[in-house]
Protein backbone atom coordinates (compact mmCIF):
# COMPACT_ATOMS: atom_id res chain seq x y z
CA UNK A 1 0.00 0.00 0.00
CA UNK A 2 1.32 3.65 -0.73
CA UNK A 3 2.44 5.27 2.07
CA UNK A 4 1.51 8.76 0.61
CA UNK A 5 -2.08 7.55 -0.07
CA UNK A 6 -2.53 6.09 3.71
CA UNK A 7 -0.87 9.48 5.20
CA UNK A 8 -3.69 11.55 2.81
CA UNK A 9 -6.45 9.34 4.14
CA UNK A 10 -5.71 9.34 7.98
CA UNK A 11 -5.44 13.18 7.45
CA UNK A 12 -8.64 13.37 5.83
CA UNK A 13 -10.86 11.41 8.79
CA UNK A 14 -8.36 13.52 11.74
CA UNK A 15 -9.60 16.60 10.09
CA UNK A 16 -13.00 15.35 10.21
CA UNK A 17 -13.46 13.83 13.52
CA UNK A 18 -12.06 17.59 15.24
CA UNK A 19 -14.55 18.90 12.83
CA UNK A 20 -17.46 16.38 14.56
CA UNK A 21 -16.20 18.24 18.09
CA UNK A 22 -17.43 21.32 16.97
CA UNK A 23 -20.59 20.25 14.99
CA UNK A 24 -22.82 19.54 17.66
CA UNK A 25 -22.70 23.10 18.62
CA UNK A 26 -23.79 24.43 15.16
CA UNK A 27 -27.02 25.29 15.56
CA UNK A 28 -30.24 24.19 13.17
CA UNK A 29 -30.58 28.06 11.59
CA UNK A 30 -26.84 27.95 10.79
CA UNK A 31 -26.96 24.58 9.09
CA UNK A 32 -30.07 25.14 7.60
CA UNK A 33 -28.90 28.47 6.17
CA UNK A 34 -25.54 26.61 4.61
CA UNK A 35 -27.83 24.09 2.60
CA UNK A 36 -30.22 26.51 0.97
CA UNK A 37 -26.76 27.78 -0.20
CA UNK A 38 -25.52 25.03 -1.30
CA UNK A 39 -28.62 24.25 -3.04
CA UNK A 40 -28.09 27.68 -4.90
CA UNK A 41 -24.49 27.08 -5.74
CA UNK A 42 -25.03 24.09 -7.45
CA UNK A 43 -27.86 25.78 -9.61
CA UNK A 44 -25.19 28.83 -10.36
CA UNK A 45 -22.32 26.50 -11.08
CA UNK A 46 -24.56 24.07 -13.43
CA UNK A 47 -21.93 24.95 -16.89
CA UNK A 48 -19.08 23.91 -14.55
CA UNK A 49 -21.09 20.61 -13.32
CA UNK A 50 -22.11 19.41 -16.80
CA UNK A 51 -18.67 20.10 -18.08
CA UNK A 52 -16.97 17.89 -15.29
CA UNK A 53 -19.83 15.21 -16.01
CA UNK A 54 -18.70 14.99 -20.00
CA UNK A 55 -15.37 13.86 -18.58
CA UNK A 56 -16.95 10.94 -16.90
CA UNK A 57 -18.94 9.82 -19.36
CA UNK A 58 -16.50 10.14 -21.73
CA UNK A 59 -14.56 7.95 -19.74
CA UNK A 60 -17.29 5.44 -19.05
CA UNK A 61 -17.95 5.32 -23.32
CA UNK A 62 -14.23 4.58 -23.63
CA UNK A 63 -14.82 1.38 -21.03
CA UNK A 64 -17.70 0.61 -22.89
CA UNK A 65 -19.85 0.95 -19.36
CA UNK A 66 -23.65 -0.74 -19.42
CA UNK A 67 -26.47 1.93 -20.56
CA UNK A 68 -27.47 1.35 -17.19
CA UNK A 69 -24.27 2.40 -15.47
CA UNK A 70 -24.06 5.37 -17.81
CA UNK A 71 -27.59 6.44 -16.83
CA UNK A 72 -26.55 6.68 -13.31
CA UNK A 73 -23.66 9.02 -14.38
CA UNK A 74 -25.78 10.90 -16.30
CA UNK A 75 -25.75 14.25 -14.83
CA UNK A 76 -28.10 16.94 -16.66
CA UNK A 77 -30.54 20.24 -15.96
CA UNK A 78 -33.20 17.94 -14.47
CA UNK A 79 -30.66 15.48 -11.93
CA UNK A 80 -28.71 19.25 -10.99
CA UNK A 81 -32.40 21.19 -10.05
CA UNK A 82 -33.07 17.58 -8.35
CA UNK A 83 -30.44 17.63 -6.51
CA UNK A 84 -30.54 21.07 -5.25
CA UNK A 85 -34.11 20.79 -4.82
CA UNK A 86 -33.01 17.83 -2.77
CA UNK A 87 -30.82 19.90 -0.14
CA UNK A 88 -33.63 22.52 0.48
CA UNK A 89 -35.80 19.53 1.57
CA UNK A 90 -33.12 18.42 3.72
CA UNK A 91 -33.04 22.27 5.33
CA UNK A 92 -36.97 22.39 5.35
CA UNK A 93 -37.37 18.94 7.48
CA UNK A 94 -37.28 18.88 11.33
CA UNK A 95 -33.37 18.85 12.81
CA UNK A 96 -33.51 15.43 14.93
CA UNK A 97 -30.34 16.63 16.56
CA UNK A 98 -31.52 17.38 20.40
CA UNK A 99 -34.74 15.96 20.26
CA UNK A 100 -36.01 14.21 23.18
CA UNK A 101 -37.29 10.74 22.83
CA UNK A 102 -38.70 9.77 25.98
CA UNK A 103 -38.39 11.27 29.51
CA UNK A 104 -38.94 9.79 33.11
CA UNK A 105 -37.95 9.85 36.94
CA UNK A 106 -36.73 7.24 38.27
CA UNK A 107 -36.61 6.09 42.17
CA UNK A 108 -33.77 8.30 43.55
CA UNK A 109 -35.70 11.39 41.53
CA UNK A 110 -33.87 11.82 39.17
CA UNK A 111 -34.49 13.13 35.85
CA UNK A 112 -33.61 11.46 32.74
CA UNK A 113 -34.05 12.17 28.98
CA UNK A 114 -33.16 9.79 26.23
CA UNK A 115 -31.83 13.06 23.72
CA UNK A 116 -30.88 12.69 19.88
CA UNK A 117 -27.10 13.04 19.28
CA UNK A 118 -25.22 13.04 16.06
CA UNK A 119 -23.27 9.91 15.57
CA UNK A 120 -20.08 11.78 14.72
CA UNK A 121 -18.29 10.94 11.85
CA UNK A 122 -19.91 9.08 8.13
CA UNK A 123 -17.57 7.37 6.22
CA UNK A 124 -19.63 6.90 2.89
CA UNK A 125 -17.85 4.59 0.10
CA UNK A 126 -20.01 5.03 -3.33
CA UNK A 127 -19.87 3.94 -6.87
CA UNK A 128 -21.26 5.24 -9.82
CA UNK A 129 -24.48 8.44 -8.93
CA UNK A 130 -23.08 11.80 -8.37
CA UNK A 131 -25.68 13.13 -6.64
CA UNK A 132 -24.86 10.94 -4.03
CA UNK A 133 -22.09 13.56 -2.90
CA UNK A 134 -24.18 16.50 -2.24
CA UNK A 135 -27.45 14.10 -0.96
CA UNK A 136 -24.73 12.98 2.00
CA UNK A 137 -23.36 16.02 2.64
CA UNK A 138 -26.71 18.01 3.25
CA UNK A 139 -27.47 14.94 5.50
CA UNK A 140 -25.01 15.05 7.80
CA UNK A 141 -24.81 18.40 8.20
CA UNK A 142 -27.88 18.75 8.48
CA UNK A 143 -27.79 16.04 11.32
CA UNK A 144 -24.52 17.25 13.26
CA UNK A 145 -22.24 14.84 11.75
CA UNK A 146 -18.94 14.86 9.64
CA UNK A 147 -18.46 13.10 6.76
CA UNK A 148 -15.49 11.69 4.68
CA UNK A 149 -16.90 10.82 1.20
CA UNK A 150 -15.09 8.21 -1.16
CA UNK A 151 -16.82 8.06 -4.32
CA UNK A 152 -16.04 5.68 -7.21
CA UNK A 153 -13.54 6.36 -10.14
CA UNK A 154 -16.61 6.36 -12.40
CA UNK A 155 -17.68 9.94 -11.05
CA UNK A 156 -14.37 11.10 -9.80
CA UNK A 157 -14.86 14.19 -12.01
CA UNK A 158 -17.97 14.71 -11.31
CA UNK A 159 -17.54 14.27 -7.53
CA UNK A 160 -14.95 16.50 -7.26
CA UNK A 161 -16.95 19.51 -8.70
CA UNK A 162 -19.99 19.02 -6.44
CA UNK A 163 -17.89 18.58 -3.23
CA UNK A 164 -15.72 21.58 -4.31
CA UNK A 165 -18.56 23.86 -4.87
CA UNK A 166 -20.27 22.93 -1.56
CA UNK A 167 -16.87 23.12 0.32
CA UNK A 168 -16.48 26.76 -1.13
CA UNK A 169 -20.25 27.36 0.63
CA UNK A 170 -18.43 25.85 3.97
CA UNK A 171 -15.79 27.93 3.73
CA UNK A 172 -17.77 31.39 4.26
CA UNK A 173 -20.16 29.83 6.79
CA UNK A 174 -20.20 29.11 10.54
CA UNK A 175 -19.84 25.39 9.67
CA UNK A 176 -15.85 23.88 10.09
CA UNK A 177 -14.84 23.56 6.39
CA UNK A 178 -13.69 20.25 7.64
CA UNK A 179 -16.43 19.05 8.10
CA UNK A 180 -17.00 17.56 4.89
CA UNK A 181 -13.95 15.52 3.35
CA UNK A 182 -13.81 13.83 -0.04
CA UNK A 183 -11.04 11.14 -0.48
CA UNK A 184 -10.11 12.27 -4.58
CA UNK A 185 -7.93 8.93 -4.90
CA UNK A 186 -9.29 6.19 -7.48
CA UNK A 187 -6.52 3.87 -5.86
CA UNK A 188 -8.32 0.93 -3.94
CA UNK A 189 -5.87 1.16 -0.83
CA UNK A 190 -7.56 4.82 0.37
CA UNK A 191 -10.70 2.48 0.85
CA UNK A 192 -8.52 -0.16 2.17
CA UNK A 193 -6.93 2.19 4.41
CA UNK A 194 -10.39 4.11 5.41
CA UNK A 195 -11.67 1.04 6.59
CA UNK A 196 -9.36 0.85 9.72
CA UNK A 197 -10.07 3.89 10.86
CA UNK A 198 -12.01 3.19 13.69
CA UNK A 199 -10.38 5.50 16.03
CA UNK A 200 -11.91 8.56 14.23
CA UNK A 201 -14.65 7.16 11.92
CA UNK A 202 -17.53 5.87 13.74
CA UNK A 203 -19.88 4.51 10.97
CA UNK A 204 -19.15 3.09 6.87
CA UNK A 205 -22.46 3.19 4.93
CA UNK A 206 -21.38 1.61 1.42
CA UNK A 207 -23.73 2.16 -1.23
CA UNK A 208 -23.19 0.31 -4.85
CA UNK A 209 -22.88 -3.19 -5.79
CA UNK A 210 -22.72 -6.17 -4.19
CA UNK A 211 -19.23 -7.01 -4.80
CA UNK A 212 -18.29 -3.13 -3.11
CA UNK A 213 -20.57 -4.12 -0.46
CA UNK A 214 -18.95 -7.90 0.28
CA UNK A 215 -15.26 -5.86 0.00
CA UNK A 216 -16.42 -3.18 2.96
CA UNK A 217 -17.83 -5.68 5.00
CA UNK A 218 -15.15 -7.94 4.62
CA UNK A 219 -12.35 -5.22 5.72
CA UNK A 220 -13.79 -2.86 8.05
CA UNK A 221 -12.92 -2.61 11.46
CA UNK A 222 -15.33 0.21 11.61
CA UNK A 223 -19.21 -0.75 12.11
CA UNK A 224 -20.65 -1.02 8.62
CA UNK A 225 -24.64 -0.27 7.81
CA UNK A 226 -25.83 -1.89 4.38
CA UNK A 227 -27.79 -3.00 2.38
CA UNK A 228 -26.67 -6.43 0.43
CA UNK A 229 -28.75 -6.12 -2.73
CA UNK A 230 -31.72 -5.00 -3.78
CA UNK A 231 -33.74 -8.45 -5.36
CA UNK A 232 -37.42 -6.57 -5.46
CA UNK A 233 -40.01 -8.59 -6.32
CA UNK A 234 -43.88 -7.84 -6.97
CA UNK A 235 -46.28 -10.43 -6.77
CA UNK A 236 -49.75 -10.24 -8.95
CA UNK A 237 -52.44 -11.81 -6.80
CA UNK A 238 -55.16 -13.66 -7.98
CA UNK A 239 -57.38 -11.06 -6.66
CA UNK A 240 -55.48 -8.22 -8.22
CA UNK A 241 -56.69 -5.41 -10.28
CA UNK A 242 -54.77 -6.55 -13.26
CA UNK A 243 -54.43 -3.17 -15.10
CA UNK A 244 -52.98 -1.11 -11.98
CA UNK A 245 -50.91 -4.44 -11.56
CA UNK A 246 -49.74 -4.11 -15.00
CA UNK A 247 -48.74 -0.02 -14.42
CA UNK A 248 -47.08 -1.22 -11.07
CA UNK A 249 -44.83 -3.72 -13.00
CA UNK A 250 -44.15 -1.29 -15.65
CA UNK A 251 -43.03 0.99 -13.52
CA UNK A 252 -41.21 -1.08 -11.00
CA UNK A 253 -38.95 -2.35 -13.61
CA UNK A 254 -37.97 -0.09 -16.50
CA UNK A 255 -38.16 3.36 -15.13
CA UNK A 256 -34.91 3.03 -13.97
CA UNK A 257 -33.82 -0.43 -14.26
CA UNK A 258 -30.26 0.10 -12.79
CA UNK A 259 -31.13 1.53 -9.36
CA UNK A 260 -31.92 -1.07 -6.26
CA UNK A 261 -35.11 -0.41 -5.89
CA UNK A 262 -36.02 -1.99 -9.34
CA UNK A 263 -37.73 -5.17 -9.82
CA UNK A 264 -35.47 -8.08 -10.47
CA UNK A 265 -38.60 -10.82 -10.47
CA UNK A 266 -41.71 -10.76 -11.34
CA UNK A 267 -44.31 -13.58 -9.40
CA UNK A 268 -47.70 -14.11 -10.84
CA UNK A 269 -50.56 -15.98 -9.19
CA UNK A 270 -51.75 -18.97 -11.68
CA UNK A 271 -54.94 -18.32 -11.89
CA UNK A 272 -54.41 -15.26 -13.82
CA UNK A 273 -50.69 -15.87 -15.34
CA UNK A 274 -52.66 -16.65 -18.76
CA UNK A 275 -54.64 -13.37 -19.33
CA UNK A 276 -52.30 -10.70 -16.98
CA UNK A 277 -48.50 -12.35 -18.52
CA UNK A 278 -49.19 -11.77 -21.77
CA UNK A 279 -50.13 -7.88 -21.62
CA UNK A 280 -47.42 -7.27 -18.99
CA UNK A 281 -44.51 -8.92 -21.10
CA UNK A 282 -45.59 -7.02 -24.80
CA UNK A 283 -44.32 -3.81 -22.87
CA UNK A 284 -41.80 -5.05 -21.45
CA UNK A 285 -40.51 -6.55 -24.59
CA UNK A 286 -40.91 -3.38 -26.46
CA UNK A 287 -39.11 -1.29 -23.72
CA UNK A 288 -35.90 -3.59 -24.71
CA UNK A 289 -36.50 -5.89 -21.52
CA UNK A 290 -35.09 -9.48 -21.67
CA UNK A 291 -37.30 -12.13 -19.67
CA UNK A 292 -36.03 -15.20 -18.08
CA UNK A 293 -39.07 -17.64 -17.10
CA UNK A 294 -39.99 -20.61 -14.80
CA UNK A 295 -41.19 -23.52 -17.29
CA UNK A 296 -45.13 -22.34 -16.82
CA UNK A 297 -44.26 -18.85 -17.90
CA UNK A 298 -42.60 -19.82 -20.84
CA UNK A 299 -45.61 -21.89 -21.81
CA UNK A 300 -47.83 -19.21 -22.05
CA UNK A 301 -45.03 -16.51 -23.83
CA UNK A 302 -42.92 -17.77 -26.33
CA UNK A 303 -39.58 -16.70 -26.73
CA UNK A 304 -38.75 -16.50 -22.86
CA UNK A 305 -35.23 -17.79 -21.84
CA UNK A 306 -35.19 -20.03 -19.58
CA UNK A 307 -34.60 -19.13 -15.67
CA UNK A 308 -31.36 -20.62 -13.91
CA UNK A 309 -31.79 -21.40 -10.56
CA UNK A 310 -29.20 -18.76 -9.66
CA UNK A 311 -31.70 -15.83 -11.70
CA UNK A 312 -33.59 -16.11 -8.66
CA UNK A 313 -30.88 -14.51 -6.46
CA UNK A 314 -29.52 -11.79 -8.97
CA UNK A 315 -29.70 -8.21 -8.54
CA UNK A 316 -29.99 -7.56 -12.61
CA UNK A 317 -29.45 -3.47 -12.64
CA UNK A 318 -30.55 -4.16 -16.35
CA UNK A 319 -33.03 -4.36 -18.48
CA UNK A 320 -33.19 -8.56 -17.23
CA UNK A 321 -36.28 -9.77 -15.46
CA UNK A 322 -36.80 -12.79 -14.20
CA UNK A 323 -40.60 -14.37 -13.93
CA UNK A 324 -42.47 -17.63 -11.57
CA UNK A 325 -45.90 -18.15 -11.75
CA UNK A 326 -46.73 -19.50 -8.43
CA UNK A 327 -49.44 -21.43 -6.79
CA UNK A 328 -50.47 -19.01 -3.77
CA UNK A 329 -49.77 -16.05 -1.82
CA UNK A 330 -47.91 -18.45 0.68
CA UNK A 331 -45.70 -19.61 -2.17
CA UNK A 332 -44.80 -16.29 -3.27
CA UNK A 333 -44.03 -15.30 0.33
CA UNK A 334 -41.60 -18.06 0.88
CA UNK A 335 -39.55 -17.40 -2.79
CA UNK A 336 -39.52 -13.69 -1.74
CA UNK A 337 -37.93 -14.60 1.93
CA UNK A 338 -36.05 -17.45 0.53
CA UNK A 339 -34.56 -15.43 -2.50
CA UNK A 340 -35.05 -11.74 -1.86
CA UNK A 341 -32.46 -9.44 -0.23
CA UNK A 342 -34.63 -8.00 2.42
CA UNK A 343 -35.00 -4.47 0.32
CA UNK A 344 -37.98 -4.10 -0.80
CA UNK A 345 -40.98 -6.02 -1.94
CA UNK A 346 -44.35 -5.68 -3.32
CA UNK A 347 -48.12 -7.40 -3.40
CA UNK A 348 -50.82 -6.29 -5.78
CA UNK A 349 -54.31 -7.32 -4.40
CA UNK A 350 -57.62 -6.44 -3.87
CA UNK A 351 -58.20 -8.42 -0.30
CA UNK A 352 -56.69 -6.29 2.27
CA UNK A 353 -56.71 -9.30 4.10
CA UNK A 354 -53.94 -10.93 1.74
CA UNK A 355 -52.41 -7.67 1.98
CA UNK A 356 -51.71 -7.55 5.69
CA UNK A 357 -50.40 -10.96 5.56
CA UNK A 358 -47.76 -9.91 2.95
CA UNK A 359 -46.95 -6.70 5.09
CA UNK A 360 -46.72 -9.52 8.59
CA UNK A 361 -45.14 -11.98 6.68
CA UNK A 362 -42.64 -10.73 4.36
CA UNK A 363 -38.98 -9.95 6.24
CA UNK A 364 -38.01 -6.70 4.06
CA UNK A 365 -37.05 -3.49 4.86
CA UNK A 366 -39.74 -1.66 3.22
CA UNK A 367 -42.82 -3.96 1.99
CA UNK A 368 -45.35 -2.68 -0.23
CA UNK A 369 -49.45 -3.52 -1.20
CA UNK A 370 -50.38 -2.23 -4.45
CA UNK A 371 -47.95 0.78 -5.14
CA UNK A 372 -44.10 0.46 -7.27
CA UNK A 373 -41.11 -0.64 -5.21
CA UNK A 374 -39.53 2.47 -6.99
CA UNK A 375 -41.00 4.03 -3.65
CA UNK A 376 -38.22 2.94 -1.13
CA UNK A 377 -36.01 6.37 -1.21
CA UNK A 378 -35.20 8.92 1.18
CA UNK A 379 -36.81 11.76 -1.25
CA UNK A 380 -40.14 9.48 -2.06
CA UNK A 381 -40.70 8.58 1.67
CA UNK A 382 -40.16 12.71 2.41
CA UNK A 383 -37.01 12.58 4.10
CA UNK A 384 -35.15 15.00 2.20
CA UNK A 385 -32.58 12.06 0.72
CA UNK A 386 -31.04 9.35 1.95
CA UNK A 387 -27.39 8.22 2.59
CA UNK A 388 -28.48 4.46 1.88
CA UNK A 389 -31.05 2.02 2.15
CA UNK A 390 -30.28 -0.35 4.95
CA UNK A 391 -31.38 -3.88 5.16
CA UNK A 392 -29.41 -4.76 8.59
CA UNK A 393 -31.84 -5.31 11.49
CA UNK A 394 -29.74 -3.31 13.50
CA UNK A 395 -30.29 0.66 14.05
CA UNK A 396 -31.66 1.74 10.91
CA UNK A 397 -33.83 -0.09 8.07
CA UNK A 398 -34.99 0.92 4.82
CA UNK A 399 -34.19 4.65 3.97
CA UNK A 400 -31.73 6.13 6.39
CA UNK A 401 -32.18 10.03 6.60
CA UNK A 402 -31.64 11.97 9.34
CA UNK A 403 -32.76 10.16 12.47
CA UNK A 404 -30.54 7.34 11.16
CA UNK A 405 -27.81 9.71 11.23
CA UNK A 406 -28.24 10.16 15.06
CA UNK A 407 -27.82 7.84 18.20
CA UNK A 408 -29.15 8.98 21.49
CA UNK A 409 -27.42 9.47 24.62
CA UNK A 410 -29.20 9.60 28.70
CA UNK A 411 -29.14 13.06 29.43
CA UNK A 412 -29.95 12.78 33.86
CA UNK A 413 -30.43 15.80 36.17
CA UNK A 414 -29.87 15.96 39.80
CA UNK A 415 -30.19 17.75 42.75
CA UNK A 416 -26.89 16.15 44.49
CA UNK A 417 -28.58 12.85 44.85
CA UNK A 418 -25.62 9.85 45.70
CA UNK A 419 -26.15 6.11 45.28
CA UNK A 420 -26.70 4.09 48.68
Amino acid sequence: MSQAIEKKVIGYVKKAQNASKQMVLVSMSVKNAVLKKMARALLANKAYLLRENKKDLKAAASQNYPSALVDRLVLNDKRIAGMSECLLDTAKIKDPVGTVIKKFKNADDLNIEKVRTPIGVVGIIYESRPNVTSDCIGLCLKSGNAVVLKGGKEAIYSNKAIFKICQDVLKKSKIPVDAIQLIDSTDRAATSTLLKQDNYVDVIVPRGGEGLINYVVGHSRIPVIKHAAGICHTYVSNKADLKKAKDICINAKIQRPGVCNAMETLLVHKAVAKKFLPSVCDVLIDAGVELRGDQKTRAIIKGVKPAKASDWDTEYLDMILSIKVVENTNEAIAHINDHGSAHSDAIVTKDKKEGDLFLSAVHSACVYVNASTRFTDGYAFGFGAEVGISTDKLHARGPMALEELTTYKYAVRGVGQIRK
